[in-house]
């Protein structure tokens, strides 16, 4: 079992391995878009780039990056993640809507 607490939020859930990020973040009305992603996102097949989320806490336990990533997230820290392509296998910490710096 995963522990996935969003930072912004002040909200934990608990979720089996293997649980696809954005669909358990949804699933519990945790909004991981802006107005633009709201409006335009592509539904989780890792197209937009519009759930983007940092990883405070617990990177070992998900999954590696997707090539997808690598391309969308190309001038973003390593600590940032698309939520669609993430899949958890243990405890993080998730921080939602990061400032681009």
């Amino acid at each position: 079992m995963a522990n996935i607490k969003f930072e912004n939020e002040d909200k934990e859930i608990i979720a089996a391995d293997g649980v696809n990020l954005r669909m358990k973040a949804l699933e519990n009305r945790i909004d991981l878009y802006t107005f633009t992603g709201k409006m335009m996102n592509c539904g989780g097949y890792g197209q937009c780039g519009t759930c983007v989320v940092e990883i405070v806490e617990g990177m070992e336990n998900l999954s590696p990056r997707t090539q997808v990533e690598e391309q969308k997230l190309k001038k973003r820290p390593p600590s940032c993640r698309l939520a669609c392509q993430t899949i958890v296998n243990g405890p993080a910490t998730v921080r939602t809507k990061p400032k681009r710096k």
